[in-house]
């Protein structure tokens, strides 16, 4: 089995087509094909089914796509680990992120990365934290900024950074306008309870974000079940519907800096929590940077790594962390 007809093969996965694949590589379409009739030979399977020109894959080419893009990966990553021996003037890191950090504090973080090391390509991928642990896990991924506990006993390596606690959000405005806005204004208190969120309509996430299966765990587990009044949007749609009064949505409090339109109210399971100053189980998060346990990070990784803790110390320290965020990182 040879790198070439991986590679071959996941280009002709991707695009099903022959051809097209082949203009992508920039190889002979002949020569594309028989690369990967001698990888079904040596394997003794058809990976594609070729029935009246549409091209599928069969079980087992559906079962070696996700491997051979995990090996691809892996070779790319040792051929840029062996680049940047030189002195960190060349290579790359590919960091995922969810949409709070992105839209926080990372951007000053990859900026300070940035202005020490010019010469690596930083590619950030944003999304969901269960999407980003299960790109991690195909290799697509250097590490991810994921929110732990981790479902599902990825073989992933966690170290814990931060902790952000999460708020409702709800539109900053005077009650006003059509019953449905209305009805997603909250009363002014210094904190809710999940039970005050019954009955109201919720903002919801699309599949694949922590926050959409926290938030309806909690519900559940306060004996009701949510009422969306949209659901299957990102961050910024989230928020910006929430502006407008279609809903509330529990979101990290730090997405509400630099948005006037919208009000932050702590959020708690018990009264009896909020007399305390105590804050239980799903009122705030714990941010973990990952990666896989069965890859050695890149040298461009592991620079990254300690430029986002020293960051993370020295805001800590100067107390510049975006409101409602903990550092968790020690000097």
């Amino acid at each position: 089995m040879q790198l070439q007809q991986l590679a071959y093969f996941v280009a002709v996965a991707e695009v099903r087509h022959f051809t097209q694949a082949a203009e992508l590589l920039r190889v002979a379409q002949p020569s594309l094909s028989k690369q990967i009739r001698a990888l079904e030979n040596e394997l003794n399977v058809s990976l594609f089914s070729r029935a009246r020109g549409n091209i599928t894959l069969t079980p087992a080419g559906e079962a070696l796509l996700p491997l051979a893009k995990r090996i691809l990966a892996d070779v790319d990553t040792a051929r840029l680990e062996v680049q940047e021996l030189a002195g960190l003037k060349r290579g790359r890191v590919r960091l995922g992120a969810t949409p709070s950090l992105c839209a926080g504090l990372l951007a000053d973080v990859l900026r300070r990365f940035h202005d020490t090391y010019p010469g690596i390509q930083l590619i950030v991928e944003e999304g969901g934290s269960r999407d980003l642990v299960r790109e991690l896990t195909r290799g697509s991924l250097d590490m991810a900024l994921v929110i732990l506990p981790l479902h599902g006993d990825p073989p992933l390596d966690t170290t814990p950074i931060l902790r952000e606690y999460l708020v409702v959000a709800s539109p900053a405005g005077p009650e006003q306008g059509a019953p449905e806005r209305k009805a997603a204004q909250l009363p002014r208190r210094s904190y809710l309870r999940i039970e005050d969120l019954q009955n109201r309509p919720l903002v919801m996430f699309r599949p694949g974000y922590d926050l959409r299966e926290a938030t309806i765990s909690a519900c559940r587990a306060a004996g009701f079940e949510p009422r969306f009044a949209v659901e299957g949007g990102e961050m910024d749609a989230v928020l910006r519907f929430v502006e407008v009064g279609l809903g509330i949505a529990v979101v990290p409090s730090m997405v509400l800096a630099g948005r006037p339109g919208l009000h932050g109210t702590p959020l708690v399971l018990a009264d009896e929590e909020a007399r305390r100053g105590r804050h239980g189980p799903g009122l705030l998060r714990t941010i973990a940077l990952a990666h896989r346990k069965d890859v050695e990070l890149t040298h461009a990784a592991r620079a990254f790594q300690e430029t986002l803790q020293t960051f993370l110390v020295e805001a800590g320290l100067a107390g510049s962390l975006p409101a409602g965020v903990e550092t968790l990182v020690n000097d």
